[in-house]
């Protein structure tokens, strides 16, 4: 695993507990919980995610070495 694996792992951990914090906030109005910033933090972090698993990587076929 690289440095930037672990960096993008790391990202991604902070991303979705921000994303809990947020989520679970009271509004000042007294609504019941969720928030749309919280949801945008679960996005960036699941890309996060898959970034630093290495998920995108590209990965050649054995016929593509084959050539």
């Amino acid at each position: 695993m690289t440095t930037t694996q672990i960096v993008q792992l790391a990202a991604a951990a902070l991303l979705f507990a921000g994303g809990v914090v947020q989520y679970r906030r009271r509004a000042k109005d007294g609504s019941s919980y969720g928030s749309q910033s919280a949801m945008l933090l679960f996005a960036a972090g699941a890309i996060f995610l898959v970034l630093g698993l290495g998920l995108l990587d590209y990965r050649p076929s054995p016929s593509e070495l084959g050539q």
